[in-house]
């Protein structure tokens, strides 16, 4: 076999999109051992989402960055929240020119009547929360002191060509699979 289509075989190309939640976990877990039983060595995923669950999210980050897979991810259009960390996982990432980033502290919603101590449960959980993501984007991208300034109390938008800037992608470069390879949506 040829050194290309060895390389080929050994890659595969994948879509994922929708809510950082539960059943995504789910799909990502069965999709990487398929992935692992199959012999890909590099998984190329473009990622389309606005964000969802703090857990969820790290859970994918830490699943993907260990995984017997390599990840290379792609942002076609709209990253965001905690599908930021979910894309930091990537051992190679990349933007299309239109696509952004979006990405912010945490924040959650108390039910009507809660109690003090109540309340003081969602600071501390949100205060970890926090803790734990901003690690992992200190990790992965240099953002300058007034982009962390914005992102201490707002929401911080990036472009791809700010993300290059940040280090949160390789280059601005499309998703674009090979002719005549499958694609699969995660």
């Amino acid at each position: 076999m040829s050194d290309d289509l060895e390389k080929a075989a050994n890659e595969a190309w994948f879509t994922l999109s929708g809510d950082v939640n539960s059943d995504m976990v789910h799909r990502v877990f069965e999709a990487v051992a398929s992935m692992s039983e199959s012999g890909v060595e590099t998984a190329h995923v473009l990622i389309q989402s606005n964000g969802g669950y703090v857990s969820d999210g790290l859970c994918m980050y830490n699943f993907l960055s260990n995984a017997p897979v390599k990840f290379v991810m792609y942002n076609g259009g709209a990253v965001a929240s905690i599908a930021v960390i979910l894309f930091l996982s990537g051992s190679r990432r990349y933007a299309s020119e239109t696509a952004r980033f979006m990405v912010h502290k945490s924040h959650a919603t108390a039910s009507p009547g809660a109690r003090p101590d109540a309340l003081n449960i969602i600071v501390e959980g949100l205060r970890a929360d926090d803790a734990r993501t901003e690690s992992i984007l200190r990790k992965h991208i240099e953002l300058t002191p007034e982009q962390w300034a914005i992102h201490q109390y707002s929401d911080l938008h990036l472009t791809s060509r700010d993300a290059k800037t940040a280090r949160m992608i390789d280059d601005v470069a499309d998703f674009a699979p090979p002719r005549g390879v499958r694609i699969r949506n995660i």
